[in-house]
C-alpha cells in the first residue's frame, strides 16, 4: 500500500536526519565529492533513462520549454557534478554559534545554527533539481524526500539512485536521500500532511503545483514562485547595452523563471529603441505583444490585460511604453510576481529609487535577470527561488536550509 510505503520513507528520513545533524563537515564533503564523481561515471546510464522521458514527453506533446527543462546532456550532467563540488568549498553553517551574550546574572545565551531536519520537495519536469536539492540538503545537514514530476520519472530515479548510493558509501546514513518511487499523485498529497516526519515542504514548479501545496499542506511550506520578470529601459540608458541585456534576459533560456517576460521602455527613447529591439526579436522568432503606443512604433500584436501578468516561459514578449520611472515601478509592483526585476539606466539616483521601491526578491541594475540563480550568486546551487518574505527570499542556498536554536550556558544557575 502507498500509505505504508510513504510511512516507511518518512520514518527512514526522520531517523537519518537525527544522525545527519551530527555528521562532520569532512564526511559531508567526502559524500558530495563521491556523488559528483558517480554522476560523471554514470553519464550514459543517466542519459539512457532521460531518453525514455524525452520520448514520452514528445509523445505527450510537451512544449519546447518543458522539453528543454527535461533534457539531460553530458554537459548538463557535468554541470550538476560541478555544482556539488562547489558546495564542498562553501562554509558549513551547521554548528555556528552567534550572538552569545552574558546576562547580568552570568548566564550566557546564544544561538546555534542547526539543520531544519527532513525537507520534502515536490517538483515538476526538472531532473537537475534532484541533484541540486540532495546536495544542498546534505551540506546543510538535512535529510531529503523528493517527489518529482511524472514527466521526469526515469531521469529522477536514475539520478537519485546514483547519488544516494555514493553518499551512503561515504558515511551518510541510509534514508538521508530518498526519491518517492511512484508517479501516483496521492504520494504528493500525502507528503503535504506528513507533519510527523517532514519538517519543511518546498514546492518547485508552475502556478498549479505551488497553489495546491500552499492550499492543502499542513506541513510548513517554503514557497517558491513563478517569474513574471520585467526589464525597464530608462531615458538615459546606454541603448546598445540595453539591447544586449534584454536579448540575453529573454533568449538565453526562455523557458526558465528568471527570463524576461515584459519589457518596459521610457517614451523618450521608445522611437529609437523599439525598432532595434523588434528587429532582433522577430528574427529570433519572438512574438511581440504591445500596448497602443508600442503598436504605433513597431508592428506587433495588441497586448491584452492578461499579457501583463503572464509568465510565458517561451518566445512571447509583452512590451509597454511608459511615461517615466514612476509608471514603470507602479506597473512592476502591480503585475510582477516578486521574483526578479531590472532597470537599465546611467542615473545613480534612478537606480537607487528603483532598487528601494520595486518589490522583488532580486533587483538588478544594468544586468540581465537571468543571473537570479544560486550558482551565479555563489551558493553552489539552489533549492528554489523564494518569492515570499518570511525566513528566506531569493535563491535558497545552504544557510536558508537551516534554522537556529538557543543554547544557554550556566554554572549552577537557578531562577529565583
Amino acid at each position: 500500500m502507498l500509505e505504508n510505503q510513504m510511512r516507511e520513507i518518512g520514518e527512514s528520513a526522520k531517523k537519518a536526519s537525527y544522525i545527519l545533524a551530527g555528521v562532520s563537515t569532512e564526511v559531508k564533503n567526502q559524500a558530495l565529492q563521491a556523488m559528483a564523481r558517480a554522476l560523471e561515471e554514470r553519464v550514459e546510464m543517466i542519459i539512457d533513462a532521460n531518453r525514455q522521458d524525452m520520448d514520452a514527453g514528445r509523445a505527450k506533446g510537451l512544449s519546447d520549454a518543458l522539453l528543454d527543462r527535461l533534457l539531460l546532456t553530458p554537459e548538463r550532467i557535468k554541470g550538476m557534478a560541478e555544482g556539488l563540488r562547489e558546495l564542498i568549498g562553501l562554509p558549513d553553517p551547521v554548528g555556528e554559534v552567534t550572538n552569545m551574550r552574558t546576562r547580568p546574572n552570568g548566564l550566557r545565551v546564544g544561538k546555534m545554527r542547526v539543520p531544519l531536519g527532513v525537507i520534502g520537495i515536490i517538483y515538476e519536469a526538472r531532473p537537475n533539481v534532484t541533484v541540486d536539492a540532495a546536495g544542498l540538503c546534505l551540506k546543510a545537514g538535512n535529510a531529503v524526500v523528493m517527489r518529482g514530476g511524472s514527466e521526469a520519472f526515469h531521469s529522477n530515479k536514475a539520478l537519485a539512485n546514483v547519488i544516494s548510493a555514493a553518499a551512503t558509501s561515504s558515511g551518510i546514513p541510509e534514508g538521508a536521500i530518498q526519491l518517492v518511487p511512484t508517479t501516483d499523485r496521492e504520494a504528493a498529497n500525502m507528503m503535504m500532511t506528513m507533519n510527523e516526519y517532514i519538517d519543511v515542504l518546498i514546492p518547485r514548479g508552475g502556478t498549479g503545483l505551488i497553489k495546491a501545496v500552499i492550499t492543502n499542506a499542513t506541513v510548513p511550506v517554503l514557497q517558491t514562485g513563478i517569474g513574471n520578470c520585467h526589464t525597464y529601459i530608462e531615458e538615459d540608458a546606454d541603448l546598445d547595452a540595453a539591447l544586449k541585456i534584454v536579448v540575453n534576459a529573454k533568449m538565453q533560456r526562455p523557458g526558465v523563471c528568471n527570463a524576461m517576460e515584459t519589457l518596459l521602455v521610457n517614451h523618450r527613447v521608445a522611437q529609437e529603441f523599439l525598432p532595434q529591439m523588434a528587429a532582433v526579436f522577430i528574427e529570433k522568432g519572438v512574438e511581440l505583444r504591445g500596448c497602443n503606443k508600442t503598436q504605433e512604433i513597431i508592428h506587433c500584436l495588441p497586448a491584452s490585460e492578461d499579457d501583463w501578468g503572464t509568465e510565458y516561459l517561451g518566445l512571447i514578449l509583452a512590451v509597454k511604453v511608459v511615461e517615466d520611472l514612476e509608471e514603470a515601478i507602479t506597473h512592476i509592483n502591480s503585475y510582477g510576481t516578486k521574483h526578479s526585476e531590472a532597470i537599465i539606466t546611467n542615473s545613480y539616483q534612478k537606480a537607487s529609487l528603483f532598487v528601494q521601491r520595486v518589490d522583488a526578491a532580486a533587483v538588478f541594475v544594468n544586468a540581465s535577470t537571468r543571473f537570479t540563480d544560486g550558482h551565479q550568486f555563489g551558493f553552489g546551487a539552489e533549492i528554489g527561488i523564494s518569492t515570499q518574505k518570511l525566513h528566506a527570499r531569493g535563491p535558497m542556498g545552504i544557510e536558508e536550509l537551516t534554522s537556529s536554536k538557543f543554547i544557554i550556558l550556566g554554572d549552577g544557575h537557578v531562577r529565583s
